[in-house]
């Protein structure tokens, strides 16, 4: 029976890994075509050819402005991930070390942490972004700003909650008798011991960061035109939805493939490193 389930979660790995290089070699083969082959500009508007079907010159027509659409939609996508990679990275940064430092140390840096952290729990991430996005201005600096805000809080938990487990384990008990710094037990015996978890969490938090950052440029405070971003393009499309509706479509379908692959990873990566699913929460 054992011997079954590694089998089956194995070809799940490998269906997974298989899916992700598919879509990856996909995404490069667009992107050479439309910067080797077509050279469209972004920004540069046509309105004589505006709202153009497919064809060899426009593989995905042309929006209201006459921009072609795959070179939007192939520069949104760097935009949309580069932004989202730049937020969690920011928000690893941040939750990393105050985590180590309030479970370790414990004391009033720990009160103080546990204080912010309910403040910020107490009400649903989204709710907070669109506030923070509100009050700092329209936006993707502002944005990123915002969601960096929200998102560092859950890294910090995690790597403290972790922190206070192994703290109490024998080796770290030994490394203190050896005369072992502070700073050189929480980088050398406890940071990877959370390396696990923090990169499962990161994974399935791409996700949400993406849409995140997708459903807020829709209604204004993130990306502002003509910048190409995905949740931008999808309101730029919405007056010609009935007449043109794959104009919201590619974007979309562009948003939750992305995400669902991001998930995936989360998925490998939580049975790569047997980690519990609490870690989502």
């Amino acid at each position: 029976m054992r011997v079954r389930l590694q089998r089956a979660k194995a070809k799940k790995h490998s269906w997974q890994a298989i899916i992700g290089v598919l879509f990856a070699v996909l995404i490069i083969a667009a992107s050479l075509y439309t910067f080797l082959v077509l050279k469209h500009d972004h920004t540069l508007t046509d309105l004589r050819g505006r709202l153009l079907g497919m064809s060899a010159i426009h593989p995905l027509g042309t929006d209201h402005l006459g921009r072609d659409v795959l070179t939007r939609l192939l520069l949104g996508g760097g935009q949309t991930l580069g932004y989202s990679l730049l937020a969690l990275g920011a928000a690893l940064l941040i939750g990393i070390p105050v985590g180590l430092i309030a479970g370790y140390k414990r004391g009033w840096i720990d009160k103080l942490f546990m204080r912010i952290a309910d403040a910020f729990l107490a009400f649903p991430d989204t709710i907070v972004a669109i506030v923070l996005s509100g009050l700092l201005g329209a936006g993707i600096g502002n944005l990123v700003l915002a969601i960096v805000i929200v998102k560092w809080v859950s890294y910090a938990r995690l790597v403290r909650s972790t922190v206070l487990s192994e703290s109490q384990k024998d080796y770290i008990r030994v490394a203190r008798t050896n005369g072992l710094s502070d700073a050189r037990i929480m980088t050398k015996h406890l940071l990877p011991h959370i390396a696990g978890h923090v990169l499962v969490l990161a994974s399935l938090d791409l996700g949400k960061i993406i849409l995140l950052i997708s459903s807020l440029s829709y209604i204004g405070l993130g990306a502002q035109p003509p910048t190409p971003e995905w949740g931008a393009m999808l309101n730029d499309s919405r007056p010609y939805f009935q007449s043109r509706p794959e104009l919201m479509v590619f974007p979309g379908l562009a948003i939750v493939s992305v995400v669902l692959l991001a998930n995936m990873l989360g998925d490998y990566l939580r049975d790569r490193f047997d980690v519990k699913k609490e870690v989502q929460s």
